[in-house]
């Protein structure tokens, strides 16, 4: 079987890769070896799909720690603004939530998938279902792909876009690494970003199923340096914390530090607001227990951790709280703290830290500059961001300069050109 160009892996970036160069005239077959496409999407934004962030270009960089200046050609193109208008061309209205996170009205990540398929279709690409077992090169160009079951697939032009390994059971299984490695590539070893975090004991656990918002959260290394500081939500697990705050602290986490994670529980009260709402809350119940005394200011299951932790009785009567034992209490609440043990498993973060080195992919058109003809879009490529829908957009960059180059065209169009 002979086509123009063939993508593997039809996850965000392989569908947008396929659907520009579709729609730009080439013959495209997207390689795909799950059941339906674009399965990793369907999580993304805990369902809902966290498209895009509503930014400058140059604001979604400073949200990309690994090799941002890669990606400065790529995004300057295709920034958020474009995407955002390609999604609403294609039927999808969105809207712009906190921190300038952009989802679909429906809050249905379907309906982007929906939309890709759609601009796919539009561009008459095909798609085959298997997995690809090797890169086909000969005289150091690209000449198409082996499948697992022996099938050979012919094309001069062809798109690595398998994602990282990250939920494997939506098929990032890192085989994209293992393509790329075998013709010459160099891989980054793989680590999750964007994963949460265990605990060197066992307050989470007691905490489990607990979930804040608008808390602070500061992370720092055992030199007291701190490495990361944000404010939002936070979930308490079996195993330690998670939530938005937590995977993006892990992306500035490296394995040859120890780290603390400190919770201010109350970030919009200074130590002295704080200590009055706390006193007025004991005069209330001056004659309770101290377990029912603090009903007000924490959720219920917290109650008993703080206690113990503070070094109080939950039977102790709030006449009888000393000021020490309140300013421990109060300085408990503004800084909680977890001893991380590290970060989860790979397989357990929502992208991958790592992949193919950009120092061997052409910045414009994403092209190996190992191999004449093979491309990279989306995670597989050392490229990762934190939280907010930065990560999806690497996706939309990578995958509109793929698609741009395999159809012969520069990244920016002719008549973006004129308006400029």
């Amino acid at each position: 079987m002979r086509t123009d160009c063939i993508i593997i892996g039809g996850g965000a970036a392989g569908l947008f890769a396929a659907g520009v160069a579709g729609n730009s005239g080439v013959k495209v077959l997207l390689l795909e070896k799950n059941e339906k496409l674009g399965k990793k999407l369907y999580i993304t934004g805990k369902g809902r799909c966290n498209v895009t962030n509503n930014s400058p270009y140059h604001e979604v960089l400073k949200n990309v720690p690994r090799n941002p200046r890669f990606l400065s050609a790529c995004m300057s193109v295709f920034p958020p603004k474009k995407a955002m208008t390609f999604f609403e061309s294609q039927g999808v209205a969105l809207k712009v939530e906190r921190g300038e996170r952009v989802f679909p009205v429906s809050d249905h990540a379907s309906d982007i998938t929906a939309a890709l398929q759609r601009y796919c279709k539009a561009g008459g690409v095909e798609y085959y279902r298997g997995e690809a077992d090797e890169i086909l090169v000969e005289d150091g160009a690209v000449k198409g792909v082996r499948l697992t079951d022996g099938t050979e697939l012919y094309a001069d032009r062809v798109v690595i876009a398998t994602g990282g390994c990250s939920y494997p059971a939506t098929g990032s299984n890192g085989s994209g690494y293992r393509l790329a490695a075998a013709v010459g590539h160099t891989i980054v070893p793989p680590v999750g970003s964007l994963v949460p975090l265990e605990e060197d004991g066992d307050w989470c656990s007691r905490l489990q199923g607990l979930s804040l918002r608008n808390v602070a959260i500061r992370l720092k290394d055992e030199r007291g340096k701190r490495v990361y500081s944000d404010f939002g939500e936070l979930l308490f697990t079996h195993f330690g914390v998670s939530g938005p705050t937590v995977l993006s602290a892990s992306a500035h986490m490296k394995a040859e530090h120890q780290y603390l994670l400190t919770i201010d529980l109350k970030p919009a009260l200074d130590e002295g607001q704080l200590d009055a709402r706390i006193l007025r809350d004991f005069q209330k119940y001056i004659n309770k227990n101290l377990a029912n005394a603090l009903v007000d200011l924490y959720p219920r299951s917290l109650i008993p951790v703080m206690i113990e932790r503070a070094g109080l009785s939950p039977e102790q009567k709030v006449n009888s709280v000393t000021k020490a034992q309140r300013h421990r209490l109060m300085d408990l609440t503004k800084g909680f703290p977890i001893t991380i043990l590290g970060k989860r498993p790979v397989e357990e973060a929502i992208v991958t830290s790592g992949g193919v080195s950009v120092k061997q992919i052409e910045t414009r058109t994403m092209e190996s500059r190992i191999v004449e003809g093979l491309h990279f879009a989306g995670e597989v490529i050392d490229v990762d961001a934190y939280t907010g829908g930065f990560n999806l957009q690497i996706a939309w960059a990578t995958g509109w300069a793929a698609g741009r180059a395999v159809a012969g065209l520069p990244l920016k169009d002719e008549a973006e050109e004129e308006e400029e």
